[in-house]
């Protein structure tokens, strides 16, 4: 699994350094880079299928991950914390185990820097809890190429009022581990509290590594609710410090590491899942007008139609009445 993790970290750096263009070489020498099946992927929320079947996700030992310290690494790309394999995932086709998370953001003084977008919108930084198949394979490195080898969660994280303090775990230890290879021990915290409200509202499809060599083996699980850090946590805070804090580089001349997101890849023929229904995003403004007025219009003339059909039951009904009392009197007469 350490050679595997050498090689990726490897592979990345030399496909990065063609600049902030890199991304579109991968191909050239990693050819599943080009491939119909690549993450991340902007989601259109008005093109997903609601599939009530989608077992809700069981976390275990998210709680308490561990009782040893963590290891927290800047590998050049990111910073990444290992987790160990007491944290696993349920819900999913096959039982998937925790190795490690990572981070993805901008640069200093912007707000976009996640992978995955959802209807066109990326988000301050992003998060990813890699898993693997453990019923199938004994490592990740075993697993990471083999078709839904891999799981990950991947969690919008966005600048709002709530705080956060669970990031702080992570993000108050960058300053030591500044340089590329760098590496400290975090103590173990309740990983779960990363994740936002509501894990029951996701989307899920089939998809790939966002880095060389690009495997496409990774069960994606977005959701859809979104981790949040504060203003204050931002504005000379954690999200600036993980812009400006970490360099891609062993020493000097130190390049600093930002950017470190791919843009989102077409979707081509694949579905993509949500686990709940999507209220208010079915229809534009436009169209929702357009059903208001519709619906109102509609209304009217039942209602129209009711009155109409009232008054000529009515109608029917004296004309019977009046019928009874004739043919009564003209009997009394005789």
């Amino acid at each position: 699994m350490l050679f595997f993790s050498l090689l990726l970290e490897v592979i990345w750096i030399l496909a990065a350094e063609g600049g902030p263009h890199g991304q579109d070489h991968w191909p050239a020498s990693h050819p599943e880079c080009g491939s119909n099946a690549q993450s991340p992927i902007d989601i259109q929320t008005d093109s997903v299928t609601f599939d009530p079947e989608l077992p809700a996700l069981q976390l275990q030992g998210y709680d308490q991950p561990s009782t040893e310290p963590l290891d927290l690494h800047n590998n050049g790309h990111t910073v990444q914390l290992s987790l160990p394999p007491t944290m696993y995932l349920e819900g999913l086709p096959r039982k998937y185990v925790a190795a490690q998370l990572h981070l993805h953001w901008g640069e200093t003084g912007s707000l976009g820097g996640s992978e995955h977008q959802i209807n066109g919108e990326a988000t301050a930084a992003e998060l990813h809890i890699v898993h693997y198949d453990s019923d199938s394979y004994d490592s990740l490195s075993e697993a990471a190429p083999e078709p839904q080898g891999l799981a990950v969660l991947g969690i919008l994280i966005e600048v709002g009022e709530a705080k956060n303090p669970v990031y702080e775990h992570i993000l108050s230890h960058l300053h030591e581990i500044r340089h590329k290879d760098q590496k400290t021990s975090v103590p173990p915290f309740n990983v779960g509290e990363l994740l936002p409200p509501q894990l029951n509202q996701f989307f899920r499809y089939n998809g790939s590594l966002t880095t060389p060599p690009c495997y496409q083996s990774v069960l994606w699980t977005v959701f859809n609710r979104r981790a949040q850090i504060s203003m204050g946590q931002v504005s000379g805070g954690e999200l600036e410090e993980l812009q400006e804090t970490l360099f891609s580089t062993e020493e000097e001349p130190s390049k600093l590491l930002v950017r470190n997101y791919r843009a989102p890849q077409p979707l081509n023929q694949r579905t993509v899942f949500a686990s709940f229904i999507q209220v208010g995003s079915l229809y534009t403004t436009g169209e929702m007008l357009s059903l208001g007025v519709g619906i109102l219009v509609g209304c009217l003339c039942l209602l129209l139609a009711v009155y109409f059909i009232a008054r000529k039951i009515r109608k029917k009904r004296l004309g019977n009445r009046k019928t009874v009392v004739f043919t009564s009197a003209r009997t009394t007469e005789a």
